[in-house]
């Protein structure tokens, strides 16, 4: 494979490490391999989360869950808080960050370890009869490309572990339910893998338009009572729920003084980016599928990544009527686009050609994780703009 497609700052191309080969066979999976590929018994299995061991190893009661949201997708699950063992917590222990900045507690790994099977008998003890109690978050402020900041939550170290590991058993549900054009956070799944999604989608369907989509502000936006009701749409364990919302409700410490927090979810948080997809899946994903089914008229992609989101229309009517009813589901729910980073631009094989006989300019390009949409992939007539 020759020839740039993807590429980001720093000039590197994402068509040198575009897959070759077809995944390794499994039973089944409710998660496509790339946007434009069928769904089949071909798909990969997904894991748990991404460090978390393998099928062999995983606990049985874990994979019953798994085995059970799989067969039923409407079952509620009125019994999980068992599955977080003291064995799950050293697992979620071990599967931190060892030299990841401190939250409140000023707790580092290392010092979490000394004595860490006493305090894992605790931490289990106190989650089970409901007495774990989770701390605010510290507050940071991250740099952007821009010249803005973004606020970045720091956990206490207590509460990643209990995070990490509530994660790893409400990913057994989940996982079934999400569909597969959303990639970011989720077990198995990578940059690379949407990056490929959208290469498929674009070079096997007709795209001659591309919705770039930029939800604003979406981590601080999102709706804790729309989650909490998301959350309890698979969830009927009480003590689950409360542990969300325990999280949710904990606010943030910045310079001494503790803030409220009535809607969002911290970014840097762990649970947060599980959050976010279940949030999105309700939101936005079960919605797209739905209208690309009964409303477009000719062919749709979508790819997402987490908040970031990219979609091919054939048709620029289907694009326009899209966003248009897109704006009113997301102010549903509490959010919105950003006017200024949401865009609809022409693209495809014949859009340089068409633009020119318009007297207009070049085609833009638009990015993705990073990544610029720039030149032809192959030998091939590739629809990337010039």
């Amino acid at each position: 494979m020759s020839g740039k497609s993807f590429t980001n700052g720093s000039g590197e191309s994402y068509c040198d490490v575009l897959p070759t080969k077809q995944p390794n066979k499994s039973d089944s999976s409710p998660a496509e391999v790339v946007e434009g590929r069928l769904q089949a018994k071909e798909n990969t299995r997904q894991p748990n989360l991404g460090r978390t061991p393998s099928r062999e190893s995983r606990p049985s009661g874990l994979e019953r869950v798994r085995e059970a949201a799989r067969k039923d997708g409407k079952l509620k699950f009125t019994a999980l808080l068992h599955h977080v063992s003291i064995d799950l917590l050293r697992g979620s222990y071990n599967s931190l960050k060892k030299q990841a900045a401190p939250g409140v507690d000023g707790m580092t790994w290392e010092d979490y370890g000394q004595g860490l099977e006493a305090r894992l008998a605790d931490l289990h003890g106190r989650i089970h009869r409901g007495a774990y109690r989770a701390q605010p978050s510290r507050r940071v402020w991250i740099p952007k490309a821009d010249g803005r900041q973004r606020p970045l939550g720091i956990a206490a170290l207590e509460d990643k572990i209990v995070q990490y590991a509530v994660g790893t058993v409400l990913n057994q549900i989940w996982e079934e339910d999400f569909l597969g054009f959303s990639y970011g956070f989720r077990p198995g799944r990578s940059q690379h893998g949407a990056l490929d999604a959208l290469w498929v989608g674009i070079v096997r369907k007709k795209v001659n338009w591309i919705l770039d989509l930029d939800i604003r502000s979406f981590f601080d936006k999102l709706q804790h009572s729309w989650l909490i009701q998301f959350v309890e749409h698979r969830v009927g364990d009480p003590r689950v729920v409360r542990l969300i919302q325990k999280w949710l409700k904990a606010g943030v410490m910045e310079q001494g003084q503790w803030n409220e927090t009535t809607e969002g979810s911290p970014q840097g948080a762990v649970i947060s980016p599980v959050l976010a997809n279940l949030y999105l899946h309700h939101v936005l994903d079960l919605w797209v599928d739905a209208w690309r089914k009964k409303r477009a008229h000719g062919d749709m992609i979508i790819v997402r990544y987490a908040d970031d989101a990219v979609l091919g229309f054939e048709h620029r009517e289907d694009a326009e009527q899209f966003l248009e009813q897109l704006r009113e589901r997301l102010a549903k729910f509490g959010l919105e686009l950003h006017p200024q980073k949401t865009r609809l631009i022409e693209f495809g094989r014949y859009a340089a050609e068409r633009r020119k006989k318009r007297g207009e300019g070049k085609p833009e390009t638009f990015n993705f994780l990073g990544f610029s949409v720039l030149q032809k992939c192959t030998g091939k007539e590739v629809a990337w703009p010039n």
